[in-house]
């Protein structure tokens, strides 16, 4: 198995993106890149840990590559916006790719300059070494599935996850 960890922005949108999805293990929130030791959903939405909201991706390479996780990366969201995703406002909801090794900071930067075709504004996503990981808390974890009620979920989530699975439906 294969490890990714990839933010963009709410970490409930991009876990759903990957639930399901031929190949994948595991999808956990997470949050990664600060400088807090110990960070929680409060101290990390506060903005002062430094970490982002991440989702970290297990999954089998022999059924789905690293480029095709990515590809629903760029997909799940804007990754031209900086610090936000729509109203989520925040260094923890920055676009970010964290790399494990050489290779995926390779191809992350690969994927990320191919995906700038479809783009008119600059791709602002960081590709960054992996630091500081921390799981979420569990009632993070498949948020969406768990709350299809919450009012963020409908009219946040849903639709994102709509895109994806109508965009990339060979995935699931």
């Amino acid at each position: 198995m294969a490890r990714a960890v990839v933010g963009g922005g709410c970490f409930w949108c991009v876990e759903g993106a990957y639930k399901e999805m031929k190949g994948i293990e595991s999808a956990l929130p997470a949050y990664a890149g600060g400088h807090d030791p110990n960070p929680n959903y409060n101290s990390v939405c506060s903005g002062v840990t430094g970490h982002a909201e991440v989702v970290e991706i297990i999954f089998d390479e022999s059924i789905i590559s690293y480029e095709t996780i990515l590809e629903v990366f760029f997909t799940v969201h804007d990754p031209t916006q900086l610090n936000r995703q729509g109203n989520d406002i925040g260094t923890q909801y920055r676009s970010v790719i964290y790399y494990i090794g050489d290779e995926q900071k390779l191809i992350a930067d690969k994927v990320r300059d191919d995906f700038q075709q479809y783009f008119d504004d600059e791709i602002v996503t960081e590709i960054d070494e992996l630091s500081n990981y921390h799981e979420a808390e569990k009632y993070h974890h498949n948020y969406f599935q768990l709350n299809p009620g919450n009012g963020y979920c409908q009219m946040v989530v849903a639709p994102k996850l709509a895109k994806v699975r109508s965009k990339l439906s060979h995935l699931y």
